[in-house]
């Protein structure tokens, strides 16, 4: 039985590590102190009539993230908003399809390792494609409590501590289990595709 609580948040030396290891592939790290700076900086980030999409994330649920989206004088066009307003199966999955294209992707990792390399579980794989290729500027919000030295303490954390959280909220949510049925990792971006990736690690324990 693992004794790693996977819920410290990182020393100092260790951000600083893993923001190195990351600006050298050609991630956008930065650290702020609490998840209100992290919200501020996501403002600063996101230009005017810029669409929008973001994935389930407690983490932007509390850092306030959600609830701007859904009532702030933003100017963006909330994509996500837009496929929750749409009722019918076959044209919410229409419009799913095209969010996929979004001009920014919000949310969180799983783990992040002081390599530089960004881990996500998954149960229905929505939010791979924006991560992985289709949006031109992602947004990731991480506590640094999900900073790991491995990619085999990345799914350690994943399957000791994301799962059977990520399980009671699903239960608590929608009354159904959850499933690690997917995995993605982003090693390294690669400059010629044009995107920017940012990190953002806050100093709080936020999210799973």
């Amino acid at each position: 039985m693992t004794t790693k609580t996977f819920d410290a948040l990182a020393g100092e030396g260790i951000i600083v590590k893993t923001e190195k290891m990351l600006a050298e592939h050609n991630f956008l790290p930065e650290t702020v102190a609490t998840g209100g700076n992290a919200l501020a900086r996501i403002k600063e980030l996101i230009p005017a009539g810029a669409s929008v999409m973001n994935g389930s994330s407690r983490t932007l649920e509390e850092i306030g993230f959600v609830d701007y989206l859904k009532e702030g004088p933003h100017g963006w066009n909330n994509l996500h908003e837009m496929v929750l307003a749409e009722k019918d199966p076959a044209k919410q999955k229409g419009l799913r399809m095209q969010a996929i294209v979004s001009d920014y992707y919000l949310g969180s990792a799983h783990a992040v390792t002081e390599e530089g390399e960004i881990v996500f579980a998954s149960n229905s794989g929505s939010q791979l494609p924006h991560l992985a290729f289709t949006s031109p500027n992602v947004i990731l919000v991480v506590s640094s409590k999900k900073i790991v030295p491995t990619l085999q303490d990345a799914f350690e954390r994943i399957e000791t501590y994301v799962v059977p959280l990520e399980n009671g909220n699903a239960q608590k949510k929608w009354g159904m289990n959850t499933t690690h049925a997917k995995t993605l990792i982003l090693h390294k971006e690669n400059p010629m595709m044009g995107r920017k990736v940012h990190v953002i690690f806050v100093n709080e324990k936020l999210g799973f």
